[in-house]
């Protein structure tokens, strides 16, 4: 039966080893594992060149993002319908069914409505008999949210955690603006998390030597820089008004040179630190899954690491941006295509709104 890392600083200091804590706080969450995973894109794809009809450069589209296509959902679908089409198919994957999944996480900050969550409406479309909570950290809603199921797992909460990023982006981008409307597509990817081996988390067990899971993990929030990325009107802090919609202040508001540094200087940082947190070297990683906000992020972002490139996967030429959305997207993407296989090191960042990050290396 598997069994969860559980070590303090002081234990680890007894016996000689680090084991996934520093300065007393835990860093790693071993004896977990991603069970199955599942997607949903809506089916209606939109080129640049249909956006060119419309007025936009789709020249530069291509050229300052690296995206051609992304998915669009119809005005009838919401984030928990993308959410629980993925949703489905990861339950249906992991060979499990809804009663027996304990925690559901939808990872938006395009929730259906301000109350109830995105996660209240999948549990119910599910019929699972579970708590359920929405995380709304943007980009880096995936990651956050992964850690958190972990934690429950971690201190026996619950045996599985379904773990769901689903955005429908494009409602929240404004199509009178000619830079930021192109970036942004729809959709959901999930991942069913459960405890090694389907063993009991309260349980020591016997492990193995090289136990799966999160071998070390650091999330920051970084809110005096949240401006940079905001929603101006439709909270308490500026409630919606005919004025507000007239302004434009509904939809996401970027400084995009402003993030872009940021972003291009944070990731490479991130990676390092994640890394020699885990005691791993570059080397050591199998596979990179990093937000997909923008091509020319990922490149430099590979250039100033000094990763491979072909251990980082990319597909915001065909997805956009889709915030929480797309780190699970891509997981599911090479899950099925033979990208991962049991023992594989996956370093996964997400990075965005609030302003926020979060990284985590995940042994499979």
């Amino acid at each position: 039966m598997g069994s969860f890392s559980r070590d303090t600083e002081s234990d680890a200091a007894s016996s000689g080893r680090s084991d996934g804590a520093r300065g007393g706080l835990r860093t790693s969450l071993t004896g977990v594992q991603i069970l199955g995973t599942g997607y949903c894109t809506p089916g209606r794809v939109v080129t640049n060149e249909e956006l060119a009809r419309h007025g936009y450069d789709s020249a530069w589209i291509e050229k300052r993002t690296g995206i051609v296509s992304r998915h669009v959902a119809d005005a009838d679908q919401a984030t928990s319908d993308l959410a629980t089409v993925a949703a489905r198919q990861c339950i249906e994957g992991a060979g499990l069914t809804p009663s027996e999944v304990g925690l559901i996480i939808v990872a938006t900050m395009t929730t259906d409505h301000a109350t109830p969550t995105s996660a209240n409406i999948v549990q119910a479309n599910l019929g699972c008999s579970c708590p359920a909570l929405d995380v709304n950290v943007a980009c880096s809603g995936f990651v956050y949210s992964l850690v958190t199921a972990a934690q429950f797992l971690f201190n026996g909460s619950c045996r599985n955690a379904l773990v769901i990023g689903a955005e429908k982006m494009t409602y929240m981008a404004d199509p009178q603006n000619m830079k930021t409307f192109p970036l942004f597509g729809d959709g959901a990817g999930a991942v069913l998390v459960g405890s090694e081996n389907g063993g009991d988390p309260s349980s020591s067990g016997s492990g193995t030597l090289d136990p799966p899971g999160i071998l070390a993990y650091k999330l920051m929030s970084l809110g005096e820089q949240g401006q940079k990325l905001v929603v101006p009107s439709g909270g308490s802090r500026d409630p919606i008004s005919v004025e507000s919609v007239v302004e434009g202040k509904q939809y996401l508001h970027m400084d995009g040179k402003a993030v872009f540094k940021w972003a291009v200087k944070l990731v490479p940082e991130i990676i390092d630190e994640i890394l020699s947190m885990a005691g791993l070297k570059r080397d050591d990683v199998d596979l990179i899954l990093m937000h997909q906000a923008n091509r020319r992020i990922i490149d430099a972002v590979v250039q100033n690491s000094g990763v491979a490139p072909e251990k980082v996967y990319v597909n915001v030429d065909r997805f956009g941006n889709t915030s929480a959305a797309s780190i699970p997207i891509a997981l599911h993407e090479c899950m099925i295509n033979g990208r991962i296989d049991p023992g594989s090191i996956v370093l996964m960042i997400g990075f965005g709104g609030g302003l926020s990050w979060g990284g985590c290396v995940f042994r499979w």
